[in-house]
């Protein structure tokens, strides 16, 4: 492979998106291929794009654009567009997008090697779309891109619900879970490599196995195995899981959740609404009354847990007294961390096609209105850890001055929540280090190293 050969990743989207494009830059490094951190170094960039909601869609198209533009002033030569969107639009894409070399499907960007290797050698074939999904497998040459101390461990593909505002089962499939012992597997040679958070992700944790049990009822694949067996066997010192759908958050879950020590107390569990007349609308397969005693036995058995969720507004036929029992909702409940979509039309979900569309402003302002009373809160719950000593990873130097540390404590995942910042004291990058909160904002904490 000629030294030539740069490639440079954009990635889109989710944690999921993201270990797609490990798995892409694993295949070219062992193929020779270099990877630069500037565009304008490659001469080939791949762009893994999102196709979740329009606000992604309209993201991973500019990102297109303004690659494509280095095709005219540089070195330039292959703009590769792969994932969700390509998988979703097919050939609208390919039509729509003439600036791009290669679409390839996320079914098919494990070969990744391959397509381009063809490209270069003179085939004219454009487009690579095969299944909705690929999953990965125990020999997949993945790298992780995160920071030495954590990565992302995905454990399935696709989903089997089918709510009346996600795209996700047209652009994935249904679900697929990986083995038990891969997934296993892939954690200890993580953590052998210095990982030492684990981030569990899928497109819901509580339906891990479901299709393997369905195929052979022998199968042993469960969430509460899978944890267990990370728990117990892998070796990292944080296991975060994020995307509980609250129906599969059992008590025996809970438990173990709280009897490990490994165990992250996080509770990531988008709730989407909690109107019963929403929730029917949105296919969700919950009532009110069964969200809340999900939420009363986390808080029972894990006093210290954090609770984080999500909620939709302007959902069609969201009425004013639909969105006023949200908020209510959220001041009794006092979440630790909540995030909030304005609904997205989408073609070919359930939704798209429903009455009562709700205007823009009004999604904007109940967006405003729920995201200004969890300020509230959150600066509240802040205050509330002056005084106790959390451990704290620490990450590095501060993104606002290089005169404090950077961190996050176990309440806190990477790229969603807040941080620490750590203004005495020293420690190594990756290092897990108790620190004293002395201070607070509305959504990061700050602190001091205990020696």
């Amino acid at each position: 492979m000629s030294q030539n050969n740069t490639v440079h990743f954009v990635s889109l989207g989710c944690p999921k998106n993201l270990v797609d494009t490990e798995i892409m830059l694993g295949s070219l490094m062992k193929e020779g291929y270099s990877v630069v951190d500037q565009p304008e170094q490659a001469d080939t960039v791949i762009i893994n794009t999102c196709g979740f909601i329009e606000e992604s869609k309209k993201e991973s198209i500019d990102k297109v654009l303004e690659m494509a533009q280095l095709k005219t002033k540089g070195q330039l030569q292959k703009l590769v567009v792969a994932g969700c969107l390509t998988q979703r639009y097919k050939e609208d894409l390919v039509e729509g997008l003439p600036e791009a070399d290669l679409f390839v499907g996320s079914g098919e960007f494990q070969n990744i090697a391959g397509i381009l290797k063809s490209s270069r050698e003179g085939s004219t074939e454009k487009k690579f779309f095969h299944l909705p999904t690929y999953l990965q497998e125990e020999t997949s040459p993945r790298v992780n891109s995160q920071p030495g101390y954590r990565a992302y461990l995905k454990i399935s593909e696709g989903c089997k619900k089918r709510c009346a505002f996600c795209a996700i089962p047209l652009i994935r499939g249904n679900l697929q879970s990986r083995k038990l012992k891969n997934i296993l597997s892939e954690a200890q040679l993580l953590v052998a490599g210095g990982v030492k958070e684990l981030i569990i992700i899928s497109h819901d944790f509580t339906d891990f196995g479901w299709d393997l049990k369905k195929r052979d009822p022998e199968a042993t694949e469960s969430p509460y195995e899978l944890l267990k067996t990370l728990a117990d066997e892998s070796g990292a010192e944080w296991i975060r899981v994020l995307y509980l759908y609250p129906d599969g958050v059992t008590p025996e879950l809970v438990e173990l959740i709280r009897s490990r020590k490994n165990l992250v107390k996080y509770f990531d569990m988008p709730l989407q609404h909690i109107n019963n007349e929403m929730l029917k609308k949105m296919n969700r397969r919950m009532t009110r009354e069964q969200v809340e005693r999900v939420i009363q036995n986390i808080r029972s058995q894990i006093p210290e847990a954090v609770i984080r969720t999500q909620f939709i507004v302007g959902f069609p036929g969201e009425t004013e007294e639909h969105f006023q029992e949200l908020l209510e909702f959220v001041a009794r409940n006092r979440f630790d961390r909540v995030g909030c979509f304005m609904y997205s039309q989408e073609e070919g979900t359930k939704a798209g096609h429903l009455p009562d569309q709700v205007d823009e402003a009004t999604k904007q302002r109940r967006h405003d209105q729920l995201m200004e009373l969890q300020r509230q809160i959150s600066a509240e719950s802040q205050s509330k850890m002056v005084g106790q000593i959390l451990p704290v990873l620490v990450e590095g130097l501060s993104e606002e001055t290089e005169l404090l540390l950077q961190g996050r404590n176990s309440q806190q995942a990477p790229e969603i929540d807040g941080v620490t910042y750590i203004n005495a004291g020293q420690a190594q990058v990756g290092q897990i280090v108790p620190v004293r909160i002395t201070g607070h904002h509305d959504y990061d904490l700050v602190g001091e190293i205990v020696e």
